[in-house]
């Protein structure tokens, strides 16, 4: 049956799917907030199931409940509202875990990067999933700081005062020194130059999602983007660096610069620069919208990664839950605000 929650009902049943350090993060901001009550989590990491959440999140009014190892386990003992999800970046692997939920009628949030703009890579899927989720009356949405945020729907909003754009510029530069360490080891950090530059090739390593940002922008738009084209390399140590989780030397990757762009005719309308790399100086997001009026912003310090991530996950929860059912994106849901 699917699970209908009118809005004079005060609270939303939580549940958490990945516990990682966004996962963990997750659910210690919602179970601050009065409209969640968080009743479980999901994860097959034979080190985290069975744990009790009170233990793993410091949190004490978690206490009582404990990690399950499936969906199924999960529901024998609580039916979640909603749950969020925290676990791959690619969502053809995502698919195979939000398919289930879809099935029972739970809606989810998801942090999964390629979620953004399922579409894009994986068209089929995206639309079985958004006939599934309306059969069932579940809603699911993919969202975060980037994508889901700072790349691709923060410059949409900007155009919201345009009376015309003609191009859309995004440039995000982080300090990956202050981020937790998957990303770290993530954007290659400690590699060779050469072994990052082969597996940044064959994705398995990088950032996932910025072709998801861009195909949101284009949408959003309504421009008719046929090719999106994405480069990327290392960039490298020019002095010895430790951090709290690795160590660098100079001469080995300390980060990545990736760059995804799309043209309508030989004109390069929208393009989405990323730098993140250990000690970068100047994080900063800087959007410039080409139109009338011209709009330039710039946030010194750039929006935090992981702190925001988890922000964006629970404060989207109340919006997509009023939301029709289906598979969503971000723009589909009301402006995004603080729950």
């Amino acid at each position: 049956m699917p699970i209908h929650l009118p809005r004079r009902m005060k609270q939303i049943r939580i549940a958490q799917f990945g516990l990682g350090p966004i996962g963990v993060e997750t659910l210690r901001l919602a179970a601050t907030k009065p409209w969640a009550k968080v009743v479980g989590a999901i994860d097959n990491n034979l080190t985290i199931t069975g744990r009790d959440l009170g233990e793993l999140t410091g949190i004490r009014g978690l206490r009582g409940c404990v990690v399950q190892p499936s969906l199924q386990e999960l529901l024998k003992r609580v039916k979640p509202h909603l749950i969020f999800h925290t676990a791959v970046s690619k969502f053809k692997t995502a698919f195979v875990q939000l398919e289930p939920i879809a099935r029972r009628g739970i809606s989810v949030v998801s942090s999964c990067e390629e979620l953004v703009f399922p579409q894009l890579r994986e068209p089929l899927l995206a639309h079985r999933l958004d006939q599934l989720c309306k059969k069932n009356g579940a809603r699911i949405v993919g969202t975060g700081v980037n994508p889901g945020f700072v790349m691709d729907l923060l410059p949409l909003c900007l155009t919201g005062v345009s009376r015309e754009v003609k191009a859309v510029h995004v440039q995000r530069v982080v300090d990956a020194s202050t981020r937790r360490e998957p990303l770290q080891r993530k954007i290659g950090s400690g590699l060779s130059p050469g072994e990052f530059r082969r597996l940044l090739k064959q994705g398995r390593a990088g950032h996932a999602g910025l072709k998801e940002s861009l195909a949101l922008v284009a949408y959003g738009l309504g421009w008719p983007v046929k090719t999106i084209s994405e480069s990327g390399g290392a960039v490298v140590a020019d002095h010895d660096i430790q951090t709290k989780y690795l160590r660098v030397r100079k001469g080995e990757t300390c980060g990545l610069h990736q760059r995804a762009e799309a043209k309508l005719g030989k004109q390069t309308v929208i393009s989405l620069v990323l730098k993140m790399y250990l000690d970068a100086p100047d994080p900063h997001d800087a959007i410039q919208i080409e139109g009338n009026p011209p709009l330039n912003l710039v946030l010194p310090g750039g929006v935090a990664g992981d702190h925001a991530t988890v922000a964006a996950l629970v404060n989207a929860a109340p919006r997509l839950l009023d939301a029709l059912p289906g598979l969503r994106l971000p723009i589909d849901l009301p402006l995004p605000r603080l729950a």
